[in-house]
This record gives structure tokens, C-alpha cells and sequence, in this order.
């Protein structure tokens, strides 16, 4: 298992894209190649940069990624503002996808801050052996 599936803000922000990704099979097909696909690439930006995050070998880079998925977040929610008040969105669809977004993000603020988390320091190597080096 790779360190980033154990991490529950993953996990919420992979729920929160199968929402997302349920909800753009509704939008009219007028919009389906341009606010469709931009919903898309940001709320699957966000599990991607915690993935990337948790592979990191420094701090430092690590928190960059978890910030670049929480900024992806902000984005999603501006697009779900967008939709609801176009009528893509219900006022449901829209709360559904901004209480989840708010608490991935912060879930991610606190893990940015969490010092003895995947973003404490390098990440240990192991071999195929399960033995560091």
C-alpha cells in the first residue's frame, strides 16, 4: 500500500471527484467541453497533488503539493458556485460539494502543520525486503 491511501483526506478527496465526476454527466452539453472538463482536472487535481505530496522526499516539497491540492480545492468550489448559480448544480449538489471540499481543506491545513505526519521529513526507503537502507 502506498503511503498516500492511508491518509483519510485522500481518501475524501477521491469520494469528492466520484461526486464531482457523477454530477458533470448532468451539465448541459453546451458547456460539457469547457466547465465540465475544468470541474473534472480540478477536483481530480486535488487526490493527485496529496499523492504526489505524500511521495516526496522533503518537507518542503511535500507541503508545496498539499497546498497546490488545497488551492485545487478553492477552485472546485468556485466552479460548484458557478454552476448553482447557472442552474447547473442544485443548491443541494452545490452544498454537498462545498461541505466536502471545506473539510478536505482543512484537513489539508492541519496536515501541512502536523509535525510527526508524512510531511515530517524525508521519506524512508525500503527495499523489496521491507529492510531500510
Amino acid at each position: 500500500m502506498f503511503r498516500f491511501e492511508r491518509l483519510t483526506v485522500w481518501q475524501k478527496a477521491v469520494e469528492l471527484f466520484e461526486l464531482v465526476d457523477a454530477l458533470v454527466e448532468s451539465l448541459p452539453r453546451r458547456v460539457r467541453f469547457g466547465l465540465a472538463d475544468q470541474i473534472h482536472r480540478a477536483a481530480l487535481s486535488i487526490s493527485s497533488n496529496i499523492a504526489e505530496g505524500a511521495g516526496r522526499e522533503t518537507v518542503a516539497e511535500m507541503r508545496h503539493f498539499y497546498t497546490t491540492a488545497k488551492a485545487s480545492t478553492f477552485e472546485l468550489v468556485s466552479l460548484s458556485i458557478i454552476c448553482c448559480r447557472r442552474k447547473f448544480f442544485t443548491e443541494e449538489q452545490h452544498s454537498e460539494v462545498y461541505h466536502r471540499a471545506e473539510e478536505i481543506a482543512r484537513m489539508l491545513t492541519a496536515l501541512k502543520k502536523k509535525p510527526g505526519a508524512p510531511t515530517s521529513g524525508p521519506v524512508p526507503r525500503h527495499s523489496a525486503l521491507g529492510t531500510r537502507h
